[in-house]
């Protein structure tokens, strides 16, 4: 399996075709989908402008690979009754909009808890405390994967409840739907939640992990929290290693470059960051297929 790159779709540009123009004329061929999609975010859109979008993708020879919603980024502390308001229709707006764009994956978000510093273990707590939670992934699972589509959970920051491997482990044995989710990892969102991106920490999310996230970023200390947004080239932890990890393990089919975190450092050249990370990690997927082949 030859392992692709894609990007958040406004990273190359807020307008839509422009965008799509970027990624076809560097050779990219999967789209990820969040928002900028006709000056709309991902579930505003109609069928008509979906459609649309369908359409100028198409026309430019590309393919949607992945949905990225952000159902499930709210507190669970607000219970099930508001945090699950809604989402069923929600969810089937998301699988109607796959029907017109033709995606392989549906992105969920990681929920959040605003009990996340008092917590050790977001999902234990879960577990005893908010077991509605699952009940909801599950049904949301069930409903993307009968409707023909791969359904991932990414880690988010700011609260949210998969700050470590042991917590994604702990969600996934719960949730209990082998062959119809898959985690996707966002190496710096884990970072900035308190676990430093290393192999290490990818080995124990690999049989779990199909699409990986990366974006670059430098502490003031070796290993510390997040200080500044750099280039993927300049990043504090081993991007070559853990893409030569992803590759070997046959499990990831797509990384997808995101807006780096953090603040900006004094004095650092942040000319063309996009394009640099583009062909950095170009290089590496190559790098690593060279080896595993």
């Amino acid at each position: 399996m030859t392992v692709q790159i894609t990007m958040l779709n406004a990273m190359a540009s807020p307008d839509f075709a422009a965008a799509l123009d970027f990624q076809r004329d560097r050779g990219l061929k999967l789209l990820d989908l969040k928002d900028a999609i006709l000056g709309r975010s991902l579930l505003d859109l109609t069928d008509a402008e979906a459609a649309q979008a369908a359409e100028m993708i198409d026309r430019r020879g590309l393919k949607v690979y992945c949905l990225s919603s952000v159902l499930f980024h709210a507190d669970v502390e607000q219970g099930g009754p508001l945090f699950t308001a809604g989402l069923d229709d929600r969810v089937a707006r998301l699988i109607e909009l796959a029907r017109l764009l033709r995606p392989q994956v549906l992105r969920l978000l990681g929920a959040t808890t605003s009990r996340r510093d008092q917590v050790a273990d977001a999902v234990a707590e879960v577990e005893q405390r908010h077991p509605w939670l699952i009940a909801a992934y599950q049904q949301a699972i069930d409903r993307i994967a009968d409707a023909g589509f791969m359904a991932t959970i990414e880690n988010e920051v700011r609260g949210c409840i998969l700050s470590s491997p042991a917590e994604v482990q702990r969600l996934f044995a719960l949730i209990n739907r082998p062959g119809r989710v898959m985690f996707t990892w966002d190496a710096q969102n884990m970072w900035q939640a308190g676990t430093f991106p290393t192999v290490a920490v990818y080995e124990q999310l690999r049989d779990l992990t199909g699409y990986v996230h990366l974006k670059g970023g430098q502490s003031v200390t070796t290993g510390g929290p997040l200080a500044w947004r750099c280039a993927l080239e300049d990043a504090g932890y081993d991007v070559p290693a853990l893409v030569q990890h992803a590759v070997a393990s046959g499990r990831v089919a797509v990384i997808c470059l995101n807006p780096p975190h953090g603040q900006p450092k004094p004095g650092y050249d942040y000319t063309n960051l996009l394009e640099r990370d583009l062909r950095y990690v170009r290089q590496l997927i190559q790098n690593a297929t060279s080896r595993t082949g």
